[in-house]
């Protein structure tokens, strides 16, 4: 390793040339950072600084040669290379188009710092950037008409230099001076000696400058040969960052690699230890190559964005795409994704992906409408491959779900009718996606919900009009809470704001009513309100009869798996009903007793979705596993927290470690509450093993 400090000028002088190498991200800086730079170089002109430091430039040095380029790779700092590049060009082209200014030679700048003079081809420049920037950059050192490309950062960057340097906030030799006057460290590395790849998650440690799919792009390409790097990028790197629109949805990819590896090794990796987990999953998985493991990349990826994005030729895989992005259904990705791919394989038909996605949906949609906790989905979803049985697909994932109880339960219709009537569903973020549903199902002529808005029948005003206070009888207010934001009270229209809270029917003035008015009920095609133009009044009976005639029509479209007692039945588990347990299981006494209330009503307020479970030893407190699990003793309750004990932050030395020992309930850390005045400093504690298991 070389370090040595000098200046953009003496780093770029020299018959050199600096690449930047196919697995670097794109030129990423903005106008927010190119403007700190102006801003660093005007004070320092201004101020007489001698010197501004900006940063490091890390490089491979390739092996030099006998005459000709010396070419250096770029494993860091391209973003301020490339920026202090456009700025020279703009200093540059500034200098061409004032002849009168002698103060600046412009064939200094283009042949010194952007060209190398004497050479041809790609070896004439100072600096090539990867493909998807390379032409542009060379454009504008060439002077070429540049197309429009306003989306560029490489061209809204030049701009606002050569628009900075046009106003003469500093004269241009000032700028050229203090262009110098920028400090930079160049640290050139020894392919053979130095480890580049631990050296650059060094330089990128803080995760805040590069994402993680763009670690795990470099983590994969740059320790192979320049032929094979070349060749994964192009046929397998770059099409599948192509899929994700990469430019501008780099944070879908991060979740991509995610969601590949829950698929993979069947549990959620952290949100950022998702490079982490790829390097281990990397070491030990069945891909003898890297090639091999790019090309099942990409495939997965395929079937990732066209989830993602709603892509398919298929024109019901289309819409299905359409509803799990509408319900925001990624949890259900990783196991889409096995699902997919046994698809392509054969294993199962693209009739059986099509039931299994609607399952999916209809799963994730009926909890919502029974208002179901859904922190557990993304496990739920994560370990659902495991109940596949490759002889009886169909079958083992229907059984999984009509089966399922408790946290994963899918409501039956039962369960989901009597919440659908019930549930306030124009304040739900599907709202839209509901009423849809429910007017385009088995309509070969759908309509676009965006040309509509939502309508109260019943309006919302707290304080209606004397018809509708008639109409809806004397317990008018009370029907009015319990049934306005129903679905029984809600419909579509494209004249919400004219029918405000006119009344339904005005016998009177027909035209003034909601039924008769120009665009009203009686006018309507929806099938919405097919119901509504039979009906002279409406009330509560009404309200509740629309609402069970709706919730029929979910039932059919947000269907319960069928499946038949015979083919449930190798997959029923005869067990013994369970033993019922309750705080008087335990050898309590009042002053416990006054422990544990204290202590349970405050674990059980961290969330709505904590559950509670008295075990035939232990008190247990999940989310989707135990995060905390109370055994009563005789004068304290001892306390044991599931987390390994160096995860604890126990300021007061509170806390036990019980690593390898025996002890009932679960994890390595223990705690006891002996006294009242103890609950806050608990508390604290529990928090902890709280927290970590929702963010799992």
């Amino acid at each position: 390793m070389d370090a040595t400090k000098g200046n953009i000028y003496s780093i770029l002088n020299g018959n050199k040339q600096f690449l930047i190498p196919v697995y670097q991200r794109y030129y990423s800086w903005e106008i927010e950072q190119c403007s700190r730079l102006w801003n660093d170089i005007v004070e320092m002109q201004k101020k007489g600084k001698v010197g501004h430091f900006v940063g490091s430039i890390v490089n491979i040095a390739e092996q030099a040669m006998p005459t000709g380029v010396q070419k250096y790779m770029i494993i860091d700092g391209q973003q301020r290379l490339t920026t202090l590049s456009l700025l020279l060009i703009a200093l540059r082209d500034y200098a061409e188009a004032h002849p009168e200014d002698t103060s600046i030679n412009s064939r200094r700048i283009d042949n010194m710092l952007l060209k190398n003079e004497y050479e041809d081809g790609d070896d004439r420049y100072k600096l090539l950037l990867t493909e998807t920037d390379r032409k542009l950059l060379i454009d504008l050192v060439e002077k070429k008409p540049i197309p429009d490309l306003s989306q560029s950062r490489l061209i809204s960057n030049f701009n606002f230099f050569a628009g900075k340097i046009a106003d003469l906030e500093l004269q241009p030799k000032d700028v050229y001076e203090a262009i110098g006057k920028l400090q930079i460290v160049n640290i050139t590395l020894d392919r053979n000696v130095d480890d580049a790849q631990a050296i650059f998650e060094s330089l990128n440690s803080t995760g805040k400058e590069l994402s993680e799919s763009d670690l795990i792009r470099n983590y994969v390409l740059m320790g192979l040969e320049p032929f094979e790097q070349r060749y994964v990028y192009e046929h397998m790197w770059r099409p599948m960052e192509l899929l994700f629109d990469y430019e501008k949805q780099d944070s879908v990819m991060d979740k991509f690699f995610r969601d590949y590896l829950t698929m993979k090794m069947v549990r959620i990796p952290k949100i950022d230890r998702v490079y982490d987990t790829f390097k281990t999953y990397h070491l030990n998985c069945e891909f003898a190559t890297i090639r091999e493991l790019c090309a099942d990349l990409l495939t997965y990826a395929k079937y990732y964005t066209n989830m993602v994005f709603a892509r398919s030729d298929n024109s019901r895989l289309k819409a299905l795409y359409s509803d799990v992005g509408d319900l925001r259904m990624e949890v259900a990705f990783p196991f889409l994704l096995k699902v997919h791919n046994d698809c392509a394989e054969g294993i199962i038909s693209e009739d059986n992906l099509i039931e299994i996605i609607n399952m999916c949906i209809s799963y994730v949609f009926r909890r919502s409408i029974c208002d179901m906790p859904t922190n557990s989905l993304n496990k739920t979803f994560a370990t659902l491959r495991n109940e596949i049985k490759s002889d009886d697909y169909m079958n083992s994932i229907k059984a999984f779900f009509v089966l399922s109880d408790d946290y994963k339960e899918f409501p039956d219709d039962d369960k989901f009718g009597k919440a659908f009537v019930s549930r306030d569903i124009y304040n739900m973020r599907s709202r839209n996606f509901i009423l849809s549903h429910l007017e385009n199902f088995g309509n070969k002529a759908p309509i676009i919900i965006e040309n509509y808005t939502i309508e109260h029948i019943m309006p919302q005003n707290s304080n209606p009009r004397d018809e509708w206070k008639t109409m809806l009888g004397p317990n008018w207010k009370e029907v009015q809470k319990t049934y306005l934001h129903t679905i029984g009270n809600l419909t579509l229209t494209a004249y919400n704001s004219e029918m405000s809270d006119k009344p339904f029917i005005d016998p009177s003035d027909p035209f003034n009513s909601k039924m008769d008015m120009t665009g009203g009920f009686k006018e309507s095609a929806l099938r919405l309100n097919a119901y509504l133009v039979k009906l002279t009044e409406w009330n509560e009976q009404h309200i509740k009869e629309r609402a069970k005639q709706l919730a029929d029509k979910a039932e059919q479209i947000w269907e319960y798996p069928g499946i038949s007692d015979s083919e449930l039945a190798p997959y029923q588990v005869d067990e013994k009903p369970a033993q019922k347990y309750t705080i008087d299981s335990y050898d309590i006494n009042a002053f416990t007793k006054t422990l544990f209330d204290m202590l349970d009503r405050r674990i059980c307020n961290l969330s709505p979705d904590v559950k509670r479970e008295f075990k035939k030893l232990y008190i247990a407190y999940k989310l989707d596993t135990n995060f905390v699990d109370i055994v009563v003793q005789k004068q304290r309750l001892r306390i044991s927290l599931n987390m390994k004990f160096s995860e604890i932050h126990d300021p007061k030395g509170l806390c036990k470690d019980i690593t390898g020992l025996g002890r009932w309930g679960n994890g390595d850390v223990e705690v006891f509450f002996e006294h009242t005045s103890e609950i806050d400093d608990i508390m604290e504690l529990i928090e902890q093993s709280y927290k970590k298991q929702a963010d799992e």
